[in-house]
């Protein structure tokens, strides 16, 4: 009789929670946004920036989840990594960001890494005097995310290895819906 109980119990609960809510990633198109807080570093001779800033980004993707316990996807995103005021001096970046991930599916949680590169654009302001920069450089990351049905949340680190500026990185928590 215990058996058969329990039996009947694990039959309901299923039909309750789908599998999905156990399962690895989410195949298909995913969409999201995150916030954090960037770090950018200039020293030149002519300019010396240290800025710890809050900073945005809007995520599109696709997870493929073709191969199980292992992640694979595509993503883009456009990143704003603030603004910086330091008396008369006004430094603004952001960036499109196109990715590969590769992961780890442990069930609803998993471990990623990303590479990719990051066209950007910054603009130095002194006074009344600006400057704009831009150009495609590497970006790599790391890091973990949890799952349960089609709502991914995402804590990572991204560090972008940008010519002429001697640090910037992003470390955000980010929300995701996969359809």
């Amino acid at each position: 009789m215990k058996f058969r109980t329990t039996l009947a119990a694990l039959a309901l609960s299923s039909t309750f929670f789908p599998s999905t809510a156990f399962a690895g990633a989410e195949s298909g198109v995913y969409i999201g946004g995150g916030i954090g807080s960037t770090s950018i570093e200039i020293q030149d001779t002519d300019t010396s920036i240290e800025s710890d800033e809050t900073g945005f980004k809007l995520i599109l993707g696709y997870n493929f989840g073709v191969i199980p316990l292992l992640d694979l996807a595509i993503e883009g995103a456009y990143v704003n990594f603030g603004k910086s005021e330091q008396g008369n001096t006004e430094f603004k970046q952001s960036a499109w960001d196109g990715f590969g991930l590769v992961g780890l599916s442990l069930g609803p949680v998993g471990l990623f890494g990303k590479l990719g590169l990051a066209a950007w654009e910054n603009e130095l302001s002194i006074g009344s005097v600006s400057t704009k920069t831009s150009g495609t450089d590497p970006v790599y990351g790391i890091g973990a995310r949890l799952q349960i049905m089609k709502v991914t949340g995402r804590i990572e680190y991204e560090y972008y290895d940008l010519e002429g500026i001697d640090d910037t990185s992003m470390t955000s928590l980010s929300l995701l819906y996969t359809f």
